[in-house]
C-alpha cells in the first residue's frame, strides 16, 4: 500500500532450484553435493546483498536529508563491494537513458544572428563560405553537448564517490570570461568613433605636415646653449659663464624667429592653409597648431638642458668645464673666491636662463585677430627639476679637490693670518729673556 519504491518492488526475491531427483554414484553424489553448496553460497550472499540495499534505500526514503542515511563503510565488505556494483550500473543505465534523450535543437534564428554580426567581406569566397560551415557546425556541437551536460546535471545527481569519478572522465563546463561584456557590439561604435577622429584629428592635414617639416629643418641639430667646447677655451669664471649663457639665448631667440617662426607666419597667411576646414573646426584647428608648436618649442628647450647636464657627467670629464677661482686673503681670512656656493649658482643659472627663453611667440591665431596670446614653450617642472639635483650632486662631487686643497691651505698656514703668529710673537718679545736664554 505504500507509495515509496523499494527493492521489494524492484528486485524479485531469489527462488531456490527445483531438486532433482536421481540416481547418482558415490563420486557423482560428491561432486554435486560440491556444487550445490557453492550455489547455496551464492544465493545466501545474493539474499544477503538484497537484504542490505534495501534497509539502505528504505532509511533514505524514510529520511529528509541524504546525508542522514548510514553509512555504506559499515555494511561488510562483500556487501560494499556488490553494493557499489549495482549502484554504478544503475546510475550509468540511468545516464544514458537520459542521454538518449532528444535534445532541443537550436533555432535556426539564433545562428542568422551570429551570422549576421559577421562583416560581409569576411564570408565572401568559396573557402570562406566553407569556413563559416564548419563554424556553424561547431557551433552546433558545441550547443547540443551543453545542453545534454546541463539536463543531465538537472535530471540526475552525480554521487560523491570516489571510484565513479575515475570511471567517469569528464570536463568541467566553461566558465565565462572575466571582465569581458558581449551584450552589445561594438563594430558600429568603432565606426562611429574612427568617422569622429577622421573629422576633427587636425594632424593629418596637410598643413600640419608642413608645419612639422619647419620644426624639424629648425630644430634638429640647434641648440638654445652650447657649451660643448667651453673646456678648450680654457678656464671662465662665474661672470662669463652667465654672460655667455645670456648672450646664447638671445641670440638664439633671434634666430628662430626669423628662421622659424617667419615661415610659419608666412605658412599661415596664405588661403590655401584651411583647404578642408570647415568654419566651425576653426578653433580646434589652430589650437593643434598651437600644440604642435608648443611640443616642438619645449622638445628643443629639453634637448638643450639634457646637453648641458651631460657635461658634468661624473664618469665622462673630457667636456667638463673649468671655472677660475682664486684663493684670498681678506681680514685674517683665507677663502675661495668666488665661493663654492656663487660657482653652484651661476651653473644653476644656465637652466634657468634655457627654461626663460622661446616665451613670447604669439599663436597663430592671436596673430591673425590681433590678440596677444603666446605659444606655452615653457619647460616642464620635472625636467627643472631633474637638472638641478643632477647639477647639484655633479657639483658637489666635482669641488671635493678644491675643498681638499683649501683645507690643507688652512691647516698648514692658516696660523700665519689668523693672528696665531703674530701673538706669539709679541709673547716672545715681552718677557725680555737673557742672553743665554736667548743662545
Amino acid at each position: 500500500t505504500s507509495s515509496k519504491r523499494t527493492l521489494r518492488t524492484l528486485f524479485r526475491p531469489p527462488a531456490l532450484p527445483p531438486p532433482v531427483i536421481s540416481e547418482e554414484s558415490p563420486s557423482q553424489k560428491k561432486l554435486l553435493a560440491y556444487h550445490k553448496g557453492k550455489e547455496e553460497q551464492k544465493i545466501i550472499n545474493q539474499i544477503l546483498i538484497d537484504r542490505a540495499l534495501e534497509v539502505y534505500y528504505v532509511n533514505m526514503d524514510e529520511r529528509e536529508e541524504r546525508d542522514a542515511a548510514p553509512p555504506i563503510t559499515k555494511l561488510p565488505s562483500t556487501v560494499r563491494k556488490y553494493f557499489f556494483i549495482k549502484y554504478f550500473a544503475e546510475y550509468f543505465f540511468f545516464k544514458s537513458c537520459v542521454q538518449s534523450n532528444p535534445m532541443v535543437p537550436i533555432q535556426q534564428q539564433w545562428l542568422r544572428a551570429m551570422l549576421a554580426m559577421v562583416p560581409q567581406s569576411l564570408m565572401e569566397g568559396r573557402d570562406r563560405e566553407l569556413l563559416t560551415e564548419d563554424l556553424l557546425k561547431e557551433v552546433v556541437r558545441d550547443y547540443e553537448k551543453s545542453m545534454q551536460r546541463c539536463v543531465l546535471r538537472r535530471a540526475l545527481v552525480k554521487p560523491d564517490i570516489k571510484e565513479l569519478d575515475k570511471l567517469e572522465e569528464e570536463a568541467p563546463l566553461p566558465s565565462l570570461p572575466l571582465g569581458l561584456d558581449f551584450s552589445s557590439t561594438w563594430r558600429n561604435s568603432y565606426i562611429k568613433a574612427k568617422n569622429q577622429i577622421s573629422s576633427t584629428l587636425h594632424i593629418l592635414h596637410p598643413t600640419m605636415q608642413t608645419l612639422l617639416d619647419f620644426g624639424h629643418t629648425a630644430f634638429f641639430n640647434f641648440l638654445v646653449v652650447d657649451f660643448s667646447n667651453c673646456r678648450l677655451k680654457g678656464p671662465i669664471d662665474c661672470r662669463s659663464l652667465k654672460t655667455d649663457a645670456s648672450l646664447s639665448c638671445s641670440k638664439a631667440e633671434d634666430k628662430i624667429t626669423t628662421k622659424w617662426y617667419q615661415r610659419v607666419l608666412g605658412l599661415f597667411s596664405q588661403p590655401e592653409s584651411l583647404d578642408g576646414v570647415k568654419l566651425d573646426q576653426l578653433e580646434t584647428f589652430y589650437n593643434c597648431v598651437a600644440v604642435l608648436m608648443s611640443n616642438q618649442l619645449k622638445e628643443l628647450l629639453q634637448r638643450t638642458t639634457e646637453v648641458f647636464v651631460k657635461l658634468f657627467d661624473p664618469e665622462d670629464r673630457r667636456r667638463l668645464p673649468i671655472f677660475k677661482m682664486d684663493l684670498t686673503l681678506d681680514e685674517n681670512r683665507m677663502e675661495f673666491y668666488p665661493s663654492l656656493q656663487d660657482l653652484e649658482e651661476a651653473i644653476l643659472f644656465v637652466v634657468d636662463c634655457i627654461g626663460q627663453t622661446l616665451q613670447n611667440f604669439q599663436k597663430v591665431d592671436a596673430w591673425l585677430m590681433g590678440g596677444t596670446e603666446t605659444v606655452d614653450a615653457e619647460l616642464p617642472a620635472h625636467i627643472v627639476q631633474w637638472a638641478k639635483s643632477t647639477l647639484g650632486e655633479s657639483i658637489r662631487d666635482n669641488l671635493e679637490g678644491p675643498k681638499q686643497h683649501f683645507k690643507g691651505y688652512v691647516e698648514n698656514y692658516g696660523w700665519l693670518v689668523d693672528g696665531t703668529a703674530e701673538e706669539r710673537i709679541n709673547t716672545f718679545t715681552a718677557e725680555q729673556p737673557s742672553f743665554d736664554e736667548y743662545t
